[in-house]
């Protein structure tokens, strides 16, 4: 099985090559990604049932023994992220195929897309930090070129930001790299664990910090999260949806790695992780409720979903923990469903604007359906999954008495519904207020292209397949929380002792 490691990363990479070669032969493009991310899929799954019952699992690249070379590892939070990873990719790709416009105008779509596959993979399998330094700047130079695809003005303004503020967080990384290595002379991940021990007390917390910063940029963690409204919504529908749903995602599985992994408890910024989540559930919702943009209230939605994660790290128990994972995978599924969802809608009616849109449950049933499963379970109304993972935090912060935060995060849940409700009265029940833009197209049956309609309805029927089996799934997140407070089958997986 260590061996299928590489796998996740090479074949996107070998597909991308092969897309360049196929040049305009758009069909064979189709396929090969297809092909590609269907067999991520399976391996992902493989490699989830196999750290599951046998412990994490790691390889070394060109037989150097760690920790001298390059080190891939999987332990169950890192499959848990590849197999989520891998069925968004999936799915977002199906959509991108079927919707008139990113992909079909642009012969480079499918070979940046298999990169960034590539770079997502390599973010969740590294056992290095320098490995996954590279990993982030695979998925920045993909990203930029998928955020300024059709190559308007506002798209490239806001991929300019988008790249400043990411070159900001790679410089910071360097800088955190140089430092690292130089206090303990490694860059393994694993042996990082054993040596951190023996930097001294205020070194460690001010390395457990600056790896907040970086990392939390690229989560768009408050106050390092003003970049991300104004980038995501400008990029097409399904380049959006894949970002909105994952790339932030990486950004957090990044800061519950390093910060349980590296740190022992007395340098772990934790009273700094649980404020900042805090304030970023707040910053987020506010500037959600007051959008009048379909995709601008889901952009502001996602930093503060951010919070809510950042704060089952910040408990550094495993309940939080657990909470915290059960959290990321409901919300990848949930939020990515909206972004398609949203891409419907802007497809159907023509605009993301809520003041041009109206009566779509009326014309697109469908659609109305498809926004209000997720957005019923992005608001923690039972019995979908959000409901889960939100009481999956409720319980284990008053497992540590943080009732402050606690109370936070349900009057943020309130206001949450609140935003869902304000598109769903605007989109879907409201009447249209003059006539439909001239950009809409009509709907059909199921409320647009076939091809973008049924990979939106899987991961509408994903999410709640999540709620139904949230029981085993919740014990899998615990399993994967204390993995990541007891380190030592990581380190023995990867340093052999």
């Amino acid at each position: 099985m260590t061996a299928l490691l590489s796998l996740p990363i090479i074949l996107p990479l070998l597909g991308a090559g092969i897309s360049v070669v196929a040049g305009r032969s758009r069909i064979v493009q189709r396929v090969v990604a297809l092909t590609v991310l269907t067999a991520n899929l399976g391996l992902a799954v493989a490699l989830l049932i196999q750290v599951d019952r046998n412990g994490p699992e790691a390889t070394q690249a060109g037989g150097w023994p760690a920790p001298m070379g390059i080190t891939l590892v999987a332990d169950r939070l890192s499959a848990i992220m590849l197999v989520v990873a891998a069925i968004m990719l999936l799915a977002v790709l199906v959509y991108a195929i079927g919707q008139p416009g990113a992909e079909r105008h642009h012969v480079s779509f499918q070979s940046v897309y298999l990169v960034l596959a590539a770079g997502v993979s390599a973010s969740f399998l590294t056992g290095d930090l320098f490995t996954l330094f590279v990993a982030f700047e695979m998925m920045l130079m993909a990203s930029y070129v998928l955020l300024t695809l059709g190559g308007r003005l506002g798209q490239v303004r806001a991929g300019m930001t988008y790249v400043v503020i990411s070159l900001l967080a790679s410089t910071l990384f360097l800088t955190a790299l140089a430092y690292i290595y130089g206090s303990t002379g490694t860059v393994n991940m694993a042996d990082l664990s054993m040596r951190m021990g023996d930097v001294s007390p205020g070194l460690r917390s001010g390395l457990a910090v600056l790896l907040l910063v970086v990392f939390g940029i690229k989560a768009a963690l408050f106050p390092l999260s003003f970049w991300l409204p104004d980038s995501y919504p400008t990029a097409p529908s399904p380049v959006t949806a894949v970002f909105a749903g994952l790339l932030t995602k990486v950004g957090v599985y990044a800061i519950i790695r390093t910060q349980t992994l590296f740190f022992p408890e007395d340098s772990r910024p934790a009273t700094l992780i649980l404020v900042l989540a805090g304030i970023t559930m707040v910053v987020g919702i506010l500037g959600a409720i007051a959008q009048d943009d379909v995709k601008r209230i889901l952009s502001f939605n996602i930093v503060s979903h951010i919070g809510s994660m950042v704060m089952g790290l910040g408990l550094f128990t495993v309940a939080g923990l657990a909470g915290a994972v059960f959290y990321i995978v409901h919300h990848i599924v949930a939020k990515t469903t909206l972004f398609l969802t949203g891409g419907l809608i802007e497809h159907a009616g023509g605009s993301s604007r809520l003041s041009r849109l109206g009566s779509m449950l009326r014309t697109a049933p469908i659609i109305a359906v498809l926004f209000l499963v997720p957005a019923l379970s992005l608001a923690g109304i039972p019995p979908f999954s959000g409901f889960v993972a939100k009481l999956g935090l409720v319980e284990a912060g008053i497992e540590s008495r943080d009732y402050v935060l606690v109370g936070v995060l349900l009057v943020v849940s309130l206001l949450t519904l609140f935003s869902m409700m304000k598109i769903w009265s605007a989109v879907f029940w409201s009447p249209v207020e003059g006539e439909a833009p001239a950009e809409a197209h009509p709907v059909g049956r199921l409320g647009g292209p076939p091809l973008m309609v049924v990979p939106t309805i899987a991961l509408a029927v994903l999410s709640v397949a999540i709620a139904i089996a949230a029981g085993p799934l919740y014990d899998l997140a615990q399993r994967a929380a204390v993995d990541l407070l007891d380190t030592t089958a990581y380190t023995q997986a990867v340093l052999g002792r």
